[in-house]
């Protein structure tokens, strides 16, 4: 998608639409961006300050017509855990280290290896990022004093146990308003954005009803500033660089999964279609120019998303006007903010963490006791109980040991043999049965892929075959998608074996990838370049002819057609 094209056609009515997108979604911004920001334990202006650079950035530079980036909910715990153990100048760092890593991915074009992360783990991990959250607005709902933060969930709870005598039954009272206005807004007013509206009232409960008996942003926080700060550049050296890459390497892989699944979901809704790789770049250089003026790490939000979209928007305009619409808001109404009771800002949270955990797919999952139910469930409780990091890179190793369990069990491998009821001649295992097996030649089917983890299999089953030396070993491979080297060493391992037996070696109908890898090793100038047939039928014309006839003579087992006129011909021979 070059850039122009995103524009192409741009005129005075989109630029209408876009202008009524982006303010609607700079208004639902707001309150995400603050609440993002005081659970991932900074400020609240900084979620407001990445939601103008980094939102701006994305819409401008990045792959998708509708992305609305800015602060997430699914990075509160790693965010949170980086300042709890490094602090806040060094998530800075962070998150523009995590910026270079993004554009790298980008210009190398990994953008398409994202959607290789399998189903359940990301349910797994977004469902526990969802507890998280949610656990983690439980003190300021209840409005608990004297609570320490804390990076894991067991800790947390332990820390809401020991306080839980300080409940302030005014922060109960204001979260609930604001959880109302919540959930009830959007049956009756669905176009007014619902967490704003909550906000404000639950402010102005506190403000009239509750003065000075709650927390709220200016308690706790101070004054919001009504201006973006000033350019800083933080002070690198390579030690600290060793030290923040490994979270850094987190918050890039997390966001490039977040804001191309979101880049899916715009897809899916307008019909268009997203570049993941410079969706990476955009999201990269957004990461790379926030921490400049204090934001936090920023990716592609999938709710303001959606709402960009439903709202009307036209072009990328939408998201560049929803952060100067921020910007705006801030420079006027940034003082007013100090009154908003963190207990009102306690249930967005909450709602986010709720509509984000995937819950009906997390219970259907579950439902199906598979081997996904069970990568799923590990990874949820992983990252609920340990960090994201061990939960997706376990999540992954099980993913894929179960991927290769069943793939080995895919691997089928059967001994066939003409079917005499078929008039076509087609060869069944159910035609091979002790009293029909010919001796001299052995006919194996297989199918699925020939692999490291269906290898072992493959030579266990020819080994009968192997002992037994028939003259002729036929493998119909019509039905194998795919070798490796680990498969090609079993099957060479076969075909040496029975050739220096005697025996002659004939394969039927492979496919393109295992035919070019066998040529690749030299596997199939050892077999012979005239011994791989396009069909079973010629292969089995050539098995037929290298028969020790004198073998025939009194055969019973009638495995083909023409064993009756061979027995005859053997007896013949024989009587001369």
């Amino acid at each position: 998608m070059k850039w122009s094209g995103r524009f192409e056609g741009y005129g005075l009515h989109m630029l209408r639409r876009d202008l009524v997108s982006g303010l609607i979604v700079g208004i639902v911004a707001i309150p995400l961006a603050m609440s993002f920001a005081i659970a991932s334990g900074v400020k609240p202006q900084f979620g407001i300050y990445t939601t103008i650079i980094a939102g701006f950035l994305i819409s401008l530079l990045g792959g998708s017509r509708f992305q609305i980036g800015g602060p997430t909910g699914a990075f509160i715990p790693v965010l949170l855990g980086i300042v709890l153990q490094f602090g806040y100048g060094d998530l800075l760092i962070a998150g523009m280290l995590a910026g270079v890593l993004l554009i790298l991915m980008g210009v190398f074009r990994l953008g398409a290896l994202i959607q290789f992360i399998p189903r359940p783990v990301t349910v797994g991990f977004t469902s526990g990022i969802a507890v998280i959250i949610f656990s983690g607005q439980i003190a300021n709902f209840l409005g608990l004093r004297d609570i320490k933060r804390h990076d894991d969930f067991l800790s947390s709870m332990k820390e809401i146990g020991l306080h839980i005598s300080t409940v302030n039954p005014y922060s109960i009272t204001t979260a609930a308003v604001c959880l109302a206005v919540i959930v009830l807004m959007p049956r009756l007013l669905p176009r007014i954005p619902a967490s704003l509206i909550g906000l404000v009232a639950s402010a102005l409960v506190a403000s009239v009803f509750f003065h000075g008996k709650l927390a709220t942003i200016g308690s706790a926080y101070g004054v919001i500033p009504s201006t973006l700060p000033t350019l800083v550049i933080p002070h690198l050296t390579f030690d600290k660089i060793i030290q923040l890459l490994q979270p850094a390497f987190v918050i890039a892989m997390l966001g490039g999964i977040e804001s191309l699944l979101s880049a899916v979901v715009a897809d899916g809704m307008s019909g268009s279609r997203h570049n993941s790789n410079r969706e990476l770049i955009g999201q990269g250089i957004a990461n790379l120019a926030a921490p400049l003026f204090g934001g936090i790490p920023a990716t592609g939000a999938i709710a303001r998303t959606a709402t960009n979209i439903k709202s009307g928007a036209a072009s990328p305009v939408s998201g560049m006007v929803h952060s100067i619409a921020v910007l705006i808001i801030l420079m006027a109404f940034a003082p007013l903010a100090s009154a908003i009771p963190l207990a009102g800002m306690a249930p967005i949270l909450m709602v986010v963490a709720w509509n984000m955990s995937e819950r009906k797919e997390f219970v259907h999952m579950l439902k199906m006791k598979s081997g996904d139910s069970l990568v799923m469930l590990l990874t949820f409780l992983l990252t609920v109980l340990t960090t994201l990091t061990t939960a997706v890179e376990i999540g992954l190793v099980m993913a894929v040991l179960m991927f290769v369990i069943r793939m080995r069990d895919s691997l089928i491998v059967s001994k066939v043999l003409p079917d005499p009821s078929s008039q076509s001649g087609k060869v069944r295992p159910s035609a091979v049965h002790d009293r029909r097996d010919c001796p001299q030649i052995s006919i194996y089917s297989i199918e699925g892929p020939l692999f490291f983890g269906a290898a072992n299999q493959f030579e266990r089953s020819m080994a009968d075959t192997l002992r037994l030396r028939p003259k002729v070993l036929l493998l119909r491979m019509a039905k194998v998608p795919f070798i490796d080297a680990t498969g090609e060493a079993h099957l060479a391992s076969v075909v040496g074996r029975f050739r220096r037996s005697g025996g002659t070696v004939l394969v039927s109908g492979i496919r393109p990838q295992p035919k070019a890898y066998l040529h690749k090793t030299g596997l199939a100038e050892q077999i012979g370049e005239d011994r791989f047939y396009e069909h079973t039928g010629e292969a089995i014309g050539e098995a037929l002819g290298r028969l020790e006839l004198h073998q025939c003579a009194g055969c019973k087992h009638n495995a083909f057609r023409e064993c009756a006129a061979l027995s005859c011909a053997a007896a013949q021979t024989g009587a001369k």
